[in-house]
């Protein structure tokens, strides 16, 4: 072992310290490695959870919860009824486990956080599912230029002569990608990643509403937007499955 990582409340803060200064008087070489990730307590809209009073969530049932209520919303929307029974179960799944992760990830693990689980699975907002669904919304875009013949995997870029300032604020983005991983690991704290995916995932929401990505010209503008699109998709797709979270193809 040359270093650990202690993962508990921020009531335990003194503890850790203690331990730590002790192991390091006992000269163990690898006592400057160790780290207590302190994170705040979760609490519920109804108050702060006390165990002795059996004022808790069962991690299970909250899970159970969480699928009902990603199902429930997905039938609404009516965009999965080609899906069979399985892969159905499969999506709701992974949109409620989404939901529950980042709603927790994008806090800062030193703060308390409100643990709200219709918030957390709402399709628009700073949400897992809203992420998610953007990701979705691509792959739709890249299957349609599939259909049409569109190239633009081999695009030259030289040739894109004006960017929009959605296009450009993406462009700044996916080029941030890389530095906000960095810095999300060296300081322990996952929700630099959540913020920095969601604002891609809303920036690009905005340049989707924007700007028409098929003019029903096939030329090289199009294959811009759909390439950059396909950019976007892959950070998003290596930014949540970083987070430990799936993406989807369909919602």
């Amino acid at each position: 072992m040359d270093g650990m990582i202690y993962t508990t409340g921020n009531e335990q803060d003194y503890h850790f310290k203690v331990l730590f200064k002790i192991l390091s008087l006992l000269g163990y070489r690898w006592a400057d490695k160790l780290n207590h990730l302190s994170y705040g307590m979760v609490d519920l809209p109804t108050g702060k959870m006390k165990s002795r009073e059996g004022l808790v969530v069962d991690a299970d049932e909250l899970i159970q919860s969480m699928n009902k209520k990603a199902k429930s919303i997905s039938e609404s929307l009516g965009k999965i009824n080609d899906l069979s029974a399985s892969d159905q179960n499969k999506l709701f799944k992974q949109v409620s486990l989404a939901a529950l992760k980042y709603h927790i990830l994008k806090v800062d693990p030193k703060k308390s956080i409100l643990f709200d689980p219709n918030e957390s699975i709402d399709f628009n907002g700073n949400t897992g599912p809203f992420i998610q669904y953007t990701y979705a919304r691509i792959q739709s875009i890249l299957k349609r230029a599939k259909m049409l013949k569109i190239d633009f995997k081999g695009l030259n870029f030289d040739n894109v002569k004006k960017l929009s300032v959605n296009e450009k604020r993406i462009i700044d983005l996916i080029l941030k990608h890389r530095n906000n991983l960095i810095k999300s690991a060296e300081t322990y704290s996952p929700s630099i990643l959540c913020n920095y995916v969601y604002d891609l995932s809303k920036t690009y929401n905005s340049f989707y509403q924007d700007e028409k990505i098929f003019d029903g010209k096939n030329n090289e503008t199009t294959s811009f937007k759909i390439a950059l699109s396909d950019m976007t998709s892959s950070v998003i797709r290596e930014s949540l499955n970083t987070l430990g979270m799936d993406v989807v193809n369909k919602m």
